[in-house]
């Protein structure tokens, strides 16, 4: 069984970025071992985590997460567009947290 590996980003107004990152890191490596420079482009998590920072307001959740061959990026984004706190749920079970701002209840006010 093959895996795909996703990077998924969504605030509190739904998902933002889905990205299937399989092959770019499959050709980046092999770049790397036959020694030939890459254009391969892997998404920096640094850019989207300090996106992320700076809209704190938004409340940015950024998880890896490993699908089965035949999930694309366009099934996940319609797995969020049709029910989008099932898609969370799942995700945050299944994937790999790398940065979360959840609200997880309301600020209590005194």
């Amino acid at each position: 069984m093959s895996v795909h590996q996703f990077i998924v980003m969504w605030d509190m107004y739904g998902l933002e970025y889905c990205e299937d990152i399989t092959a770019a890191e499959q050709i980046k490596t092999w770049n790397t071992l036959k020694g030939v420079p890459s254009s391969v482009r892997i998404p920096n998590l640094m850019h989207l985590k300090l996106r992320a920072q700076m809209n704190g307001h938004r409340h940015y959740e950024i998880y890896l997460v490993d699908a089965q061959t035949g999930i694309t990026a366009n099934d996940i984004t319609v797995m969020f567009e049709s029910n989008p706190q099932d898609a969370a749920d799942i995700i945050r079970r299944q994937g790999h947290c790398f940065y979360s701002d959840r609200r997880e209840r309301e600020p209590v006010i005194v």
